[in-house]
């Protein structure tokens, strides 16, 4: 009987200690275009391509005791479909046919930057800066034009953001800087030259 306390009682120190040290977490964000865009094409054709041009798939760590063990990391195969099917969608909203090759008006989105920073300090994380930057590039005809768009947010948390929360605060950002991408009206005036 002894034995079986005295191994309870190590059990639920272990999972005491455990509890400072956050699990990595592998998101996987849901980004979507969250403004009405004015359409100014006429059906014409127009090359989509996204890319992932990040320098790590790591965006960060969640702090606390042991940060090291407490990165964020969003994948290249979980971001760039949805980033496409979203830019796609942005496309044929302005009024033009998105296709996958050809050689007419080009459009190419680059992920730049995605970061999710904590302070270092502290035993508890009770804030996030998440960030994220596109960058877009247009030719047609002969013109070209580059753009970035960026959107942060800072999030105060009062217990430690779980992976639900995180895949959520990741997906706004993300939707936010695609958003204002879009909202360039440069880009549908090149597109439709």
């Amino acid at each position: 009987m002894l034995r079986r306390v005295l191994f309870g009682l190590l059990a639920v120190g272990s999972l005491t200690l455990v509890g400072c040290a956050h699990s990595p977490q592998s998101l996987s964000p849901q980004p979507k275009l969250n403004s009405q865009l004015a359409p100014v094409g006429h059906g014409q054709q127009v090359v989509v391509r996204v890319v992932d041009g990040r320098q790590s798939q790591t965006l960060g760590t969640r702090g606390g005791l042991y940060p090291e063990t407490s990165s964020i990391t969003v994948n290249s195969q979980q971001v760039v479909p949805q980033l496409q099917a979203q830019a796609e969608a942005a496309v044929r909203l302005l009024g033009f046919t998105p296709v996958q090759g050809g050689n007419g008006p080009q459009l190419t989105i680059t992920l730049a930057d995605l970061k999710y920073q904590s302070p270092k300090e502290g035993l508890y994380v009770t804030e996030a800066n998440i960030s994220s930057t596109f960058r877009a590039d247009v030719q047609n005809n002969g013109h070209s034009y580059s753009g970035r768009y960026a959107a942060s947010l800072d999030q105060r948390f009062g217990m430690a953001p779980n992976e639900e929360t995180n895949t959520k605060l990741i997906s706004d950002v993300l939707s936010d800087a695609l958003t204002r991408l879009f909202q360039d009206q440069t880009i549908g005036r090149l597109l439709g030259q």
